[in-house]
């Protein structure tokens, strides 16, 4: 995974996401209650297209760091694009796909750390 900690990965991910006006990005540390991952990174869009766009701004900034994700799913619908880099996995959703998973109550107690284009 290049030199970023999972963390690092985690953050550049949700800073990539905003490159493209990605909206209500969040990183959930769910290391201590999850063996899926340790964080998710979770990012709404406006419109299937731009899902998209998050999506391949996240997939090409980190493959600048020499990262690639371990799978890739729903990029060719734009509802839920999901990136899998093992210790991080990247949620971008539609705002009402993402209302109607509701991941930020399904890992409730997870820490929560949000990214603002400030």
């Amino acid at each position: 995974m290049a030199d970023l900690t999972a963390l690092e990965l985690a953050r550049k991910a949700g800073r990539l996401a905003l490159t493209r006006k990605g909206f209500d990005v969040r990183i959930l540390n769910v290391k201590e209650i999850s063996s899926v991952c340790d964080f998710f990174v979770i990012a709404s869009g406006d419109a299937d297209v731009q899902v998209k766009a998050i999506a391949k701004a996240i997939d090409d900034g980190l493959l600048e760091e020499g990262v690639k994700p371990y799978h890739r799913e729903g990029a060719s619908d734009g509802r839920w694009v999901l990136l899998d880099y093992i210790d991080v996995v990247v949620h971008i959703f539609l705002e009402p796909t993402r209302q109607f998973y509701a991941l930020e109550k399904l890992w409730g107690d997870a820490p929560v750390e949000e990214l603002t284009d400030d």
